[in-house]
């Protein structure tokens, strides 16, 4: 860890527990910080603030009072999840969802608020990859982590997959490489932070209630690149007319991938993924289904070139490479039925990817959840031909209208562990069951990982 003495004596808050506050805590601790941490969640229900406090960190549970911030702070360190503005105070009270307007008053107060990336950042003795999108970020970031292992580097994940950058950057050397999985919310809270090699997966309209509009959105993901320098590598997704555009706006060296032009850096061509003119690998070794994983090994294989490993080491990854924990996730097969575990897919895009690897006519597709109040019209011609749906959740008859105007026949279900059982009734051998929910999990499960995990243990408990 780098010797860092800015924080010596100053007041710092942080805003926030999670793993990413309480990680953010120590560190600054540690770097000689005097520390306040304030979370919502009362102290005797808070196993992570009665920890803090025993090693001596001050904290204020149970709500946020606003007469913190006249304490001097000198810098606010938040959960990346927490808005920046106070815009959404009003709804938020009437439907009962903690205000946060800490953030607000920091700022007008002139105080720094950063999220822990950038603590990473300046601990850190190891370069970085950053990488981020709307979609394809885990994944890429273990397939990008996965490669430089493979091929004798060392490629250690922090980040958004969900290892604290603050607290794995303190362990890293520079023989090292973070692999960074990076949010937009956690890149509108930095500063000085600066990857070797940034990658942006692509860029579509989602967390606009966060952000106000899209073009926020891509510039809190712009921020990225924002010390870049000519020194530096930015890769980007030239299927996106967008991102063809921001390349003209960065000092960084440009690398673009493609899977429907030749560029110059990672494209598709006639079945083949080449590097520079250079044949790595067939498309159709890639060890996961779907057009959107072949666009996710053109990234990684970029980084990999850049990095300099072998097109021997990038090619036995990704052939093996099996996928990320709900991302597509291959779980079993049982009488010749396989089951994929897709519960990451929380948006339509998500679930259009998904689909795009498999044939409809053997897919039976799990799909349902939150009612955000959109309807699923963009997904009908991802639904078409399917053999068959299962539907559950809140937004079921927004989704059944969908399958109505697809043509699609399907089933009620209760819950995942009931639409599985139900999928699995319907299949024959040689088809799919796919959880592709194409909406948040919260009106049923506290997160995406829980619903995946059902799905999971009730195939587990169908084969036994």
């Amino acid at each position: 860890m780098k010797s860092v003495t800015q924080f010596e004596n100053k007041k710092v808050l942080v805003l926030g527990l999670a793993k990413s506050g309480e990680a953010a805590a120590r560190l600054l601790a540690k770097l000689g910080a005097i520390v306040t941490v304030n979370d919502g969640k009362p102290f005797e229900e808070n196993p992570s603030a009665q920890a803090l406090l025993e090693e001596g960190i001050k904290v204020v549970c149970g709500g946020h009072p606003l007469e913190l911030l006249d304490e001097n702070f000198e810098l606010m360190v938040k959960n990346p999840g927490i808005r920046y503005d106070n815009s959404m105070v009003a709804r938020a009270l009437e439907k009962g969802i903690p205000v946060w307007t800490e953030v607000a008053r920091a700022l007008e107060k002139g105080i720094p608020v950063w999220t822990e990336v950038e603590l990473a950042y300046l601990v850190s003795e190891a370069p970085i990859i950053g990488i981020t999108g709307s979609n394809g970020k885990t994944t890429t970031t273990t397939m990008i982590a996965d490669v430089l292992n493979h091929g004798g580097k060392s490629g250690v994940l922090s980040g958004n997959i969900g290892f604290p950058a603050s607290e794995v950057a303190q362990s890293v050397t520079a023989q090292d490489t973070l692999v960074m999985e990076l949010s937009s919310f956690q890149l509108m809270g930095i500063d000085s932070f600066h990857p070797h090699i940034a990658v942006i997966t692509n860029l579509m309209p989602t967390h606009i209630d966060y952000h106000g509009s899209f073009e926020e959105y891509v510039a809190a993901k712009w921020n990225i690149q924002n010390q870049m320098t000519a020194d530096d590598f930015v890769v980007l997704n030239f299927n996106q007319d967008l991102a063809k555009e921001l390349a003209t706006q960065t000092k960084a060296q440009v690398v673009p991938f493609s899977t429907v032009e030749k560029v110059n850096g990672a494209y598709l061509e006639n079945g083949g993924l080449y590097f520079k003119g250079e044949l790595v690998m067939q498309a159709d070794e890639i060890g996961v289904p779907g057009s959107h994983n072949v666009e996710n090994a053109l990234a990684t294989i970029a980084v990999a070139k850049l990095s300099g490993i072998s097109n021997q080491a990038i090619k036995e990854t990704l052939a093996s490479f099996g996928g990320v924990k709900h991302r597509l996730q291959f779980v079993d097969t049982i009488d010749e039925v396989k089951f994929y575990n897709d519960s990451k897919s929380t948006n339509i895009l998500a679930t259009q990817k998904a689909l795009s690897g498999f044939d409809n006519s053997k897919v039976i597709l799990i799909a349902g959840g939150l009612d955000r109040g959109n309807e699923f019209d963009e997904l009908i011609p991802d639904i078409t031909g399917l053999k068959k749906m299962v539907i559950l959740g809140e937004s079921a008859p927004r989704v059944k209208r969908a399958a109505d105007k697809a043509g699609v026949t399907y089933l009620d279900a209760k819950d995942v562990a009931d639409a599985t059982r139900i999928a699995f009734d319907q299949a024959s051998a040689g088809d799919v069951v796919l959880l592709s929910p194409a909406n948040a999990s919260w009106d049923m499960y506290k997160n995406f990982e829980v619903r995946g995990d059902e799905f999971i243990t009730t195939v587990e408990q169908l084969k036994g």
